[in-house]
């Protein structure tokens, strides 16, 4: 095909194919922001604002103080908080250090954490307060040598002994000039969890590089409507997560911007922070569309200070969009990523052609193929389906500890994601089917062997299977194919129930189906892709 790929035609006018990136850390971009805007909100966070200037004290008395505290370069310091202005200032202190973000999901339960934990090898963590029992409760809490503590607001909990508190952590130590000198471009910056499309979960290495080309591609892409200095971006999506890292956290430092922080998306609270802050991007999943579509008298919530949006982690359906855009007068449109890419790789544009259905096309210096399935060795051909494979500055080092998984999924440069893809004419990209089995529910990804390992500790289950089904709010929801051991009972609540005990609440089943025996390959293994077009084709039934 050559250099000359058929996607570049539908840049946006002004838009470079390719960027220069210089050779800083991602706490460049903090400390220039803050040079150029010391008095400019970073964070509002329930009415209360942090300047750039006082970000930047925060992140260098922070960084001085794990120092202190024996964290080095290299060290991995988990971080489990909702967005917060801490979030921003833990974050930014820790890459500072050279040390590495882990980045924890806060519903993650207590044998979740301590996976991660002892994966990582992390002997710090950042946590709010209201989750410190369940690292209390975890067997890596002995390994752990700093426990800091955020509270915001009124106490949720107890904190244990020999833990800090996060405030008395900054004001009691001063930066320290010498933090961060040996800290470079090609450093790992965070350990990014994700499943992947084994279902073992596994940690993306993201260099302060793969952090600084993100955050520039998705601001070059982002160029017909950006106004540096002046956007104010609604942040829902969580922080933890790559998507809401660097649409929202990084590229704001890029262009400093004001995040408008809220720890979870509640459609009424979404809509009053939006008629009091007006901010004027808002990226996200299709759910959240459909909740403020939905929310009675919507308009009347000054909601048309929003002027852009990508929606991303699960296909946007074109209703939804055409119903948003009218309401706001905005633009949304619909991108891919992956947490090993940092994670943007295509989007469709924000100015000109796009198209429904389609991811759109590649990021600035992001290089797509199309290759077999079978094999991986063989490009297809334009409008046939395939391997999406990527290249670019954005594609992660590998995994961590992990390299055989690396090896899969790194091969002479490209990134093989495990989507399956056809690129059409104009290099517009369309997912055909989503990495093997993975379920996208509101925006989470979940592997169903996690879920079926829950249901298979239950005394009671002899066989499971784990499948997503169509969900009007969801996109999809969890549902459970249980075989019983003989002579047993049970009902759905008490499967229920005990996933709640052992998964992050986004992971427990809704549905649960109990059945005499599952559909199998010859060799024995469970076919879920029977179960899930079985239910294709009741949902078909229903008209």
């Amino acid at each position: 095909m050559g250099t000359e790929w058929p996607w570049f035609k539908h840049y946006p006018e002004g838009v470079r194919r390719s960027l220069d990136y210089p050779d800083v850390t991602m706490n460049f971009y903090l400390e220039e922001s803050a040079r150029k805007y010391p008095s400019k909100p970073v964070t509002i966070f329930y009415g209360r604002e942090t300047t750039y200037a006082e970000m930047a004290h925060y992140v260098d008395r922070l960084a001085a103080a794990l120092r202190r505290m024996g964290v080095s370069k290299g060290d991995r310091v988990a971080l489990m908080l909702p967005n917060c202005p801490h979030y921003v200032i833990s974050y930014y202190a820790i890459i500072k250090l050279g040390a590495i973000v882990v980045q924890v999901n806060p519903m993650y339960t207590t044998k979740e954490l301590d996976y991660l934990l002892a994966d990582s090898g992390a002997e710090t963590i950042i946590l709010l307060d209201a989750f410190y029992p369940r690292l209390e409760a975890a067997e890596r809490r002995a390994q752990m040598r700093n426990v800091i503590g955020v509270i915001l607001g009124q106490p949720q909990a107890e904190l244990g002994e020999g833990v800090h508190v996060f405030e008395e952590v900054v004001k009691l130590n001063n930066p320290d000039p010498a933090v961060g000198k040996d800290v470079g471009p090609d450093d790992v910056a965070v350990l990014q969890y994700t499943g992947g499309t084994t279902g073992v979960a596994k940690g993306a290495m993201l260099t302060h590089r793969n952090l600084v080309a993100n955050a520039l591609q998705i601001t070059e892409w982002s160029r017909p409507m950006l106004e540096v200095g002046e956007e104010r971006i609604l942040t829902v999506l969580p922080l933890f997560h790559s998507y809401g890292m660097t649409c929202c956290m990084n590229v704001g430092m890029v262009v400093g911007a004001t995040l408008i922080l809220l720890p979870k998306f509640e459609p009424e609270e979404v809509v009053n922070t939006i008629k009091q802050y007006k901010p004027t991007l808002f990226h996200g999943v299709p759910t959240m569309y459909v909740a403020v579509n939905s929310f009675p008298n919507v308009k009347d919530y000054g909601i048309s200070s929003i002027k852009g949006c990508m929606s991303g982690a699960a296909p946007l359906p074109v209703e939804v969009q055409r119903e948003f855009e009218a309401i706001t007068g905005g633009t949304l449109v619909e991108g891919y990523g992956l947490s090993e890419a940092t994670p943007v790789t295509h989007c469709n544009p924000l100015e000109g052609t796009r198209k429904v259905g389609s991811i759109g096309v590649p990021m600035p210096d992001t290089i797509c193929k199309v290759m077999d399935v079978e094999t991986g060795e063989r490009e297809m051909p334009v409008g046939e389906i395939g391997e999406l494979v990527i290249k670019g500055p954005q594609v992660m080092k590998g995994y961590w500890n992990m390299p055989e998984e690396t090896a899969r999924a790194l091969r002479d440069g490209w990134l093989y994601t495990g989507d399956i893809v056809r690129m059409d004419e104009d290099g517009f990209f369309y997912v055909v089917d989503r990495k093997k089995d993975m379920i996208i529910a509101g925006g989470f990804n979940i592997y169903p062997r996690e879920v079926e390992e829950a249901l298979y500790e239950h005394p009671k289950v002899l066989e499971a299977a784990v499948v997503g089904v169509p969900d009007e709010y969801r996109g999809e929801t969890v549902k459970a194919y249980v075989v019983l051991k003989e002579g047993e009972e049970a009902s759905a609540e008490e499967i229920i129930e005990h996933c709640r005990r052992n998964l992050a609440a986004y992971k427990v089943p809704r549905l649960v189906e109990f059945r005499d025996e599952l559909p199998k390959t010859t060799v024995g293994k469970i076919l879920r892709r029977v179960l899930a077009e079985e239910e294709k084709e009741k949902l078909a039934s229903r008209g």
